[in-house]
């Protein structure tokens, strides 16, 4: 019995990575549209009036970006650990996601939240999602620190549920859209939430119930 339900966790795991390779090829390809620096293509090509009128909102963008494809990445290696045969990398990749996210991703992520597509509902969600996620990634950097570590893993998974909100939201985009085919603003409004706020909704259930 015992054996059986090792290598179905086993399994699970397989099909995990497999998963979360597979997303993040797709991430990483929507990433690449961005090289070299070009303002006419993808999303950038709805967000003119910020490009002409707000310099600085480049730089945010490409931060922004350029950042969170290494976060997934990084948060991925350092949040599965010895789980997975690779607590080799946790603590390094971990400190690369920290400090990815406090200084890089999540400030440039709250800016972009302020113009989000979709008006102030689209917008306060961004910006809630931002300050969450540079939260939870802060509250696990300081309880490693105290070396509170059982406190440290739950605060790193409720990071990483916000971390791949970028994922979820585009699932939910698709879903959505071909399902639906509501009118794009109304898209925004509506994925701006679910993308990540069923995420940590989850993360808590999981973390109440002991499973992480």
């Amino acid at each position: 019995m015992l054996s059986i339900k090792r290598n179905i966790l086993n399994i699970l795991k397989i099909l995990l990575i497999i998963g979360f390779a597979y997303f993040f090829w797709l991430m990483l390809k929507i990433t690449l549209e961005y090289i070299p620096l070009d303002t006419n293509v993808s999303f950038l090509m709805i967000k003119q009036t910020e490009v002409v009128e707000r310099p600085e909102y480049l730089y945010f963008f490409y931060t922004h970006v350029y950042t969170s494809i290494f976060v997934l990445l990084a948060g991925f290696l350092a949040i599965l650990r010895k789980d997975f045969g690779i607590k080799h990398f946790h603590k390094n990749a971990g400190k690369i996601y920290i400090f990815l996210i406090l200084f890089l991703a999540a400030p440039s992520g709250i800016y972009m939240g302020i113009f989000a597509n979709g008006g102030f509902l689209s917008k306060i969600s961004f910006v809630i999602l931002g300050c969450l996620w540079w939260f939870s990634t802060f509250k696990a950097y300081q309880l490693a620190r105290q070396k509170k570590f059982t406190e440290h893993k739950q605060w790193m998974w409720r990071s990483f549920a916000f971390t791949i909100s970028a994922i979820t939201l585009r699932m939910w985009k698709v879903f959505i859209v071909y399902l639906f085919h509501p009118n794009p603003m109304d898209v925004y409004q509506i994925i701006a939430w679910l993308g990540w706020v069923q995420n940590i909704i989850l993360i808590e259930y999981l973390i109440t119930k002991k499973h992480i």
